[in-house]
Parts: structure tokens; sequence; C-alpha cells
């Protein structure tokens, strides 16, 4: 099984944030194909979207799996039903949201999952964590580092 780096975007606005975002993390690493490398630290932020609602924490995490990516995918929906998530509105508050932003340098575009995430590159509350934890981390599509992306926003 071929060990691939990816970074995971962390988000969490309704009930116990820190303990949404600490629960995942522990549940990732506890997974026999999944170890967590690195973490950045928890930002409050602004929520995206014409919705009220409350701010979100967020944070990336740097993971080594063996998992393919929509393995992967399924993983970080079940962490996230088993944390309360409930999908009724786009853009809508939730108690954890997990994102593949990045699976190593690949590109993948299947029903349902698109890596690299397709707004990571203009979301704040993405890049300053990942620049954290990634700072020349190369973007893909852009072909270029986080760092570069986060000073032009």
């Amino acid at each position: 099984m071929k060990l691939v780096t990816a970074y995971l975007g962390f988000g969490s606005n309704l009930g116990d944030r820190t303990g949404y975002l600490e629960d995942a993390i522990t549940k990732l690493d506890a997974h026999q194909f999944v170890s967590v490398l690195a973490r950045s630290l928890m930002h409050d932020t602004e929520p995206v979207g014409e919705i009220s609602q409350p701010t979100f924490l967020n944070m990336v995490v740097e993971i080594e799996t063996s998992l393919p990516p929509t393995e992967l995918l399924e993983l970080c929906l079940t962490i996230e039903e088993s944390n309360g998530r409930v999908r009724s509105e786009k853009w809508g508050p939730r108690t954890l949201d997990i994102d593949i932003l990045f699976y190593s340098d690949e590109i993948i575009e299947i029903e349902g999952l698109q890596i690299p995430h397709p707004e990571a590159h203009r979301r704040l509350f993405v890049l300053k964590p990942m620049a954290e934890i990634a700072e020349s981390f190369n973007h893909p599509v852009l072909n270029e580092q986080i760092s570069a992306i986060l000073q032009r926003l």
C-alpha cells in the first residue's frame, strides 16, 4: 500500500466546537490506515455565505494514509456523523465539517469528490492554518506554495 500525505480542513460552529475537533483528530489517528502528523492551531473565523450563524473554529490537520481518496472521504463522513453532523442546508451550521483539501499532489475529479478542494485557495480559514504546518506545500493546480497564495489574499 502506498502512503500519501494529505491535508484535511476541520470546522465546527455548533456546541462544543473544540471537543468536536479534538474527537475527530482522535478518531482519525486511531484508524489503522491513518496517522496524524501535524495540526495547526484552532482559529475563530466568520462563517461564509448568507446564513446567519455562529462563528467557526477551524484548523488544518496533516495526515499520512494508505487509504485511497474515496475511502478517506467515507472515513471523514463517518467521523462527522459520529459527532452529530446533520446535512440540512449548504453552508449552514454544523457540529463538524471535515474537508479533504489536498491528497498528496494529486488532482482528482470524480462524482462527490474534488481534490484539491476547489475553494481552498480562496479561503483564509484554510490557508492561514495550513501555512502554520505546511507553508511550502505546492498547490498542484496553481503550482504555487501555500505561503505565496496566502500573501495574495
